[in-house]
């Protein structure tokens, strides 16, 4: 899966290894927690569907709750499948994904982080591109019934803060996001009050408003690994934020205790030396003693 795709495949997970997947559907055991090897082997499965083209794949293993944005707008189902199958990729052998790292949320949900590195071309409404190359790939992972389902996956390049480009154009608003939704209002309101936080490099707070555990993606694919890394970055001296504002949100409660937001969010001020370009961010959130916590973010340049 490339830089452009935020996707959710449903497969199931199990305890220990993985069984072998043909190139339509998967014969794997169900478990009550999944391990970063057997979630791993799946995920270089999806990207080996993805590079060679096998929309029936994605057709079987996305879910109804697809979560996919586009240069901040959101995809559906159909719309996935219907690009995989148009899309012609020439990639080297020996791509690879490396450092898995797991996060769990609850019982329910966990994120994997990995490394991604490939070279080669992709072909998609009659244009080339070279695919970006190492990124920073998360993949959210919840439980539905007896199934773990990935309900979220983006990818970043990694570059240094200097190398970062951007267009700095902003998307039009989604129309969805217009609509009064209880996910999204309640998720939005949550999400406000971290950026406010955030803003005012208020530890405490940012602690308080977060889950015991959280892990974080930022635009220049840096992965940070626990809280204490996430606070002291956010907290530190990168960013001097005058002003900031949230638009285009649109929630999805994936499970009773975990929601998903997306969202673009546009800085007045000047982190690493230069204007920040637009944001365009997801949050994972967990519910917790009936409030909404921040556990999960990833967000993107482009």
């Amino acid at each position: 899966m490339l830089k452009f795709i935020v996707v959710t495949m449903v497969v199931i997970v199990s305890v220990s290894c993985v069984a072998p997947v043909n190139r339509s559907s998967a014969t794997i055991v169900p478990a009550a927690a999944p391990t970063s090897d057997a979630l791993l082997a799946l995920e270089t499965r999806a990207n080996e569907a993805y590079i060679k083209g096998e929309a029936n794949f994605f057709g079987d293993f996305l879910s109804d709750k697809v979560v996919m944005t586009n240069g901040g707008h959101r995809m559906s189902k159909a719309d996935f499948v219907k690009m995989v199958s148009e899309i012609k990729c020439n990639i080297k052998e020996g791509w690879s994904l490396a450092e898995p790292q797991i996060q769990k949320l609850n019982d329910d949900a966990y994120i994997l982080s990995y490394k991604l590195s490939m070279d080669g071309t992709c072909i998609h409404n009659g244009k080339t591109e070279k695919q970006p190359s190492p990124v920073r790939a998360s993949t959210l992972w919840v439980r539905i019934g007896e199934k773990w389902q990935a309900a979220f996956h983006g990818e970043n390049r990694i570059v240094a803060p200097k190398d970062l480009s951007s267009t700095g154009t902003m998307p039009q608003p989604d129309p969805a996001a217009t609509l009064p939704d209880p996910a999204t209002d309640a998720l939005m309101a949550a999400e406000k009050s971290i950026w406010e936080v955030w803003k005012a490099k208020d530890g405490k707070k940012i602690a308080n408003l977060t889950a015991n555990e959280i892990t974080f993606v930022n635009i220049f694919g840096t992965y940070f690994a626990n809280k204490a890394e996430a606070i002291k970055d956010w907290t530190g001296a990168t960013c001097d934020v005058k002003s900031f504002s949230l638009t285009n949100g649109i929630g999805t409660f994936v499970t009773p205790t975990v929601g998903i937001l997306t969202l673009t969010g546009t800085v007045d001020g000047d982190c690493g030396g230069q204007k920040p370009p637009p944001v365009y961010g997801t949050t994972v959130y967990v519910k917790d003693g009936g409030v909404w916590k921040w556990a999960f973010g990833f967000n993107s340049p482009d």
